[in-house]
């Protein structure tokens, strides 16, 4: 009787459940439960965050995956579309237009990295140099040296005199003077480069330059990537997340960062969740309710569901409690 009972109900799951129109309903029924199961009561913080820590910190990126990287961007580089397709039909102009009054109008943070820039001892060092090159250059290859005669020479006894005079080299004293006053030398630089980009033309600086490059094909790009440096390139990359991932630094940001979305997110159902991660549920349930219904139809033509729902209906029916109720109905 038992072995009937269980064959009973494993031809009627069969017989429901390959009905297309059952598994539809059963499938929209239990997306309109879980949509409004709020976060809290189905996932909880440290659930996720483990996940997330399993998956992305503690698990380190394959080669094949490193070289699928490397190969879809050379692919993407190498399109043959990217002949025929401009700049300016991937990116609007508008857009560019935004982003330069943005960038021009940051006149403070400007100002700061240029100072930064000119306060640096290198950029002294380089100032230095070129004013040095620059004067030396001067004085052995001036255009009016070349055109009147004479006047080379008389530069160069010019020089020889104030060698004599200063008792030094010329380019030594040139670099004392330039080294003592690089103070001055920074101050004027930074006066230049504020003034030279102010709000005004800064912007007009990024305006004429993208209308240089706008009507650009998008294999311009290749000029400034080394295609076959790109497992190298790919690879130094993927070095330094490999290290950044295993750093505690890392970890207490992905921690504290998710612990202080799942606080603000848990008491929100997954429908809020999804429009906040701008996921058309309509759409959504559209596209995996066919997906259900063919896995659904598929483990039914396999035996699937019927092995397994078998071995659940033997538990419960050869169970002593259950036993004992079919007796008592045997009974009556």
């Amino acid at each position: 009787m038992i072995e009937q009972l269980i064959d009973a109900q494993l031809d009627f799951l069969d017989h429901e459940f390959v009905q297309a129109e059952t598994v539809q309903h059963e499938f929209k029924q239990f997306y309109h439960w879980l949509r409004l199961q709020q976060l809290q009561h189905i996932w909880s913080f440290e659930q996720i965050f483990k996940l997330i820590e399993k998956q992305i910190l503690n698990t380190p990126a394959s080669s094949f995956l490193i070289e699928q990287i490397a190969e879809h961007i050379r692919f993407a580089l190498i399109h043959p579309r990217n002949e025929q397709t401009k700049i300016e039909e991937v990116i609007p102009v508008l857009t560019i237009d935004s982003i330069a009054q943005y960038v021009a109008s940051k006149s403070g943070h400007r100002q700061r990295l240029i100072k930064t820039i000119v306060d640096n001892p290198a950029f002294s060092a380089l100032i230095t140099q070129l004013i040095q090159h620059s004067i030396q250059d001067y004085l052995d290859n001036s255009v009016m040296s070349k055109r009147v005669p004479g006047v080379g020479h008389f530069m160069k006894m010019g020089k020889s005199v104030f060698e004599s005079v200063t008792d030094s080299r010329f380019e030594q004293t040139v670099a004392y003077y330039l080294q003592k006053n690089i103070v001055k030398l920074s101050q004027l630089s930074e006066q230049v480069l504020n003034q030279h980009f102010d709000n005004d033309k800064l912007y007009h600086f990024q305006a004429n330059l993208w209308h240089k490059v706008k009507a650009s094909p998008l294999s311009v790009f290749k000029n400034y990537v080394v295609l076959e440096d790109l497992p190298q390139t790919v690879g130094l990359a993927h070095d330094v997340w490999n290290h950044l991932r295993q750093t505690d630094y890392l970890k207490q940001q992905l921690h504290d960062g998710l612990y202080t979305w799942y606080i603000r997110n848990q008491e929100r159902n997954f429908s809020q969740l999804l429009r906040d991660l701008n996921i058309d549920e309509t759409l959504l349930m559209q596209q995996l309710q066919p997906l259900f219904t063919a896995i659904m139809q598929q483990a039914i033509q396999t035996g699937y569901l019927r092995q397994h729902a078998r071995a659940f209906l033997e538990r419960f029916y050869y169970a002593e409690s259950t036993r004992q109720i079919l007796a008592l109905d045997n009974s009556q």
